[in-house]
Protein backbone atom coordinates (compact mmCIF):
# COMPACT_ATOMS: atom_id res chain seq x y z
CA UNK A 1 0.00 0.00 0.00
CA UNK A 2 1.53 3.33 -1.02
CA UNK A 3 0.74 6.68 0.45
CA UNK A 4 1.01 9.88 -1.53
CA UNK A 5 2.99 12.56 0.23
CA UNK A 6 1.99 16.09 -0.59
CA UNK A 7 4.68 18.71 -0.33
CA UNK A 8 3.98 22.36 0.09
CA UNK A 9 6.37 24.40 -1.99
CA UNK A 10 7.57 27.41 -0.03
CA UNK A 11 8.93 30.28 -2.07
CA UNK A 12 12.13 31.65 -0.54
CA UNK A 13 12.24 35.43 -0.32
CA UNK A 14 14.95 37.15 -2.33
CA UNK A 15 16.74 39.55 0.04
CA UNK A 16 17.45 42.17 -2.62
CA UNK A 17 13.75 42.63 -3.48
CA UNK A 18 11.34 45.06 -1.82
CA UNK A 19 8.06 43.83 -0.30
CA UNK A 20 6.10 44.62 -3.52
CA UNK A 21 8.75 42.94 -5.65
CA UNK A 22 8.66 39.87 -3.36
CA UNK A 23 4.88 39.66 -3.83
CA UNK A 24 5.21 39.90 -7.62
CA UNK A 25 7.97 37.27 -7.64
CA UNK A 26 5.95 34.89 -5.45
CA UNK A 27 2.91 35.35 -7.69
CA UNK A 28 4.93 34.55 -10.82
CA UNK A 29 6.71 31.62 -9.15
CA UNK A 30 3.39 30.09 -8.06
CA UNK A 31 1.75 30.46 -11.48
CA UNK A 32 4.68 29.92 -13.90
CA UNK A 33 4.00 26.17 -14.20
CA UNK A 34 0.43 26.66 -15.36
CA UNK A 35 0.82 29.89 -17.36
CA UNK A 36 3.50 31.50 -19.54
CA UNK A 37 2.14 34.96 -20.38
CA UNK A 38 1.09 37.46 -17.71
CA UNK A 39 -0.51 40.88 -18.17
CA UNK A 40 0.58 43.56 -15.71
CA UNK A 41 -3.02 44.60 -15.06
CA UNK A 42 -4.08 41.05 -14.18
CA UNK A 43 -1.13 40.57 -11.81
CA UNK A 44 -2.05 43.93 -10.29
CA UNK A 45 -5.69 42.90 -9.77
CA UNK A 46 -4.67 39.70 -8.01
CA UNK A 47 -2.12 41.46 -5.76
CA UNK A 48 -4.04 44.66 -5.02
CA UNK A 49 -1.52 46.84 -6.87
CA UNK A 50 -1.78 49.08 -9.93
CA UNK A 51 -0.54 47.91 -13.33
CA UNK A 52 1.95 50.78 -13.18
CA UNK A 53 3.35 49.47 -9.86
CA UNK A 54 3.75 46.00 -11.35
CA UNK A 55 5.54 47.36 -14.42
CA UNK A 56 7.80 49.60 -12.35
CA UNK A 57 8.86 46.70 -10.11
CA UNK A 58 9.12 43.98 -12.76
CA UNK A 59 12.66 45.02 -13.82
CA UNK A 60 14.00 44.37 -10.30
CA UNK A 61 12.24 40.98 -10.22
CA UNK A 62 13.63 40.17 -13.67
CA UNK A 63 17.17 41.20 -12.71
CA UNK A 64 17.21 39.35 -9.35
CA UNK A 65 18.56 35.81 -9.39
CA UNK A 66 15.19 34.14 -8.97
CA UNK A 67 15.40 31.22 -11.37
CA UNK A 68 12.67 32.81 -13.50
CA UNK A 69 13.23 34.14 -17.01
CA UNK A 70 11.10 37.23 -17.53
CA UNK A 71 10.81 39.03 -20.87
CA UNK A 72 8.67 41.99 -21.84
CA UNK A 73 6.55 40.46 -24.56
CA UNK A 74 3.84 42.81 -25.81
CA UNK A 75 1.98 46.05 -25.30
CA UNK A 76 -1.51 45.50 -26.74
CA UNK A 77 -4.03 46.48 -24.06
CA UNK A 78 -1.27 46.63 -21.45
CA UNK A 79 2.16 45.13 -20.98
CA UNK A 80 2.45 41.35 -21.26
CA UNK A 81 5.35 39.45 -19.72
CA UNK A 82 6.59 36.03 -20.82
CA UNK A 83 7.70 34.09 -17.74
CA UNK A 84 9.43 30.71 -17.72
CA UNK A 85 10.71 28.79 -14.73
Amino acid sequence: MSTAITESVAVEPIASLSEKQQRIYQYLEEHADEQTYFKSRLIAEDLGLSAKEVGANMRAVRDAETGLTIEKWGYSSGTTWMVTA
